[in-house]
């Protein structure tokens, strides 16, 4: 299809099939990522062994969202556990609950996102609510693993005092919960939201001073012995 001599997919008749790469006489289109067995990943995952020894540090599986691929996810961190390689999970923790406590029980660390504590905030914002999303976060926590809770500071979003207070006092009821990072919003994906909205412009929102950030860190560390910013 060409709009203004511009081809432009139709992205409901796309199957991810991958010709229109290979037909792009501009080589304006590429193919990110790739497709791999556990095992071509393990082999990945060994050839940094002796710095995990050294650092005390591990693999993180992140995304996209890693739960959304559950099997893969579980057949890697069965291998990891059986070579004693640290495993930790970045996640949205939205996923059903079967597969939050499945994976609860082969990984030694979760780095739990967690947006916004007001459920219709949450879903005006990004699509679907928190509630789902809270219950994986006291699973994972029951099931004995650490959680560190990652805060992405938006402001206008959620960086009001109620909202800081809510997570603050949700984290400090959960045992599993050592630390909290608070991340400053970054305008770096503002280009490739416009790009991938097909040119809709994205909320101007500023990334938030040090000042700011350093007066979320205090407020959140009356609930939390741990709070960095950045992570």
């Amino acid at each position: 299809m060409l709009v203004e001599n511009r081809p432009v997919t139709d992205a409901e008749k796309c199957i991810l099939c991958g010709r229109c790469v290979d037909v792009c006489l501009a080589g304006a289109r590429q193919i990110i990522g790739r497709e791999m067995a556990v095992n071509e990943v393990m082999a990945e995952v060994e050839r940094d062994v002796i710095f995990y020894d050294q650092s005390g540090g591990g693999v993180t599986f992140s995304g996209g969202e890693p739960l959304m691929q559950p099997d893969f996810l579980l057949a890697l961190l069965n291998q990891c556990r059986a070579r004693n390689i640290h495993t930790a999970v970045d996640t949205s923790c939205y996923a059903e609950p079967e597969i939050a406590e499945s994976v609860a029980k082969k990984a030694d660390l979760f780095l739990c996102d967690l947006k916004h504590m007001d459920n219709e905030m949450h879903e005006r914002f990004t699509g679907v609510g928190n509630k789902l999303i809270l219950e994986n976060i006291r699973r994972i926590s029951q099931s004995g693993k650490k959680i560190v809770i990652r805060i992405p500071i938006i402001p206008g979003f959620n960086d009001e005092t109620a909202n800081i207070e809510a997570t603050g006092k949700f984290a400090a009821s959960e045992a599993g919960v050592g630390r909290i990072d608070i991340l400053p919003f970054n305008r770096g994906g503002t280009e490739k939201s416009t790009r991938l909205t097909g040119g809709i412009k994205s909320m101007r929102i500023e990334t938030p001073n040090e000042r700011q950030m350093s007066s979320i860190a205090e407020s959140l560390s009356k609930y939390v012995f741990e709070v960095n910013i950045g992570g």
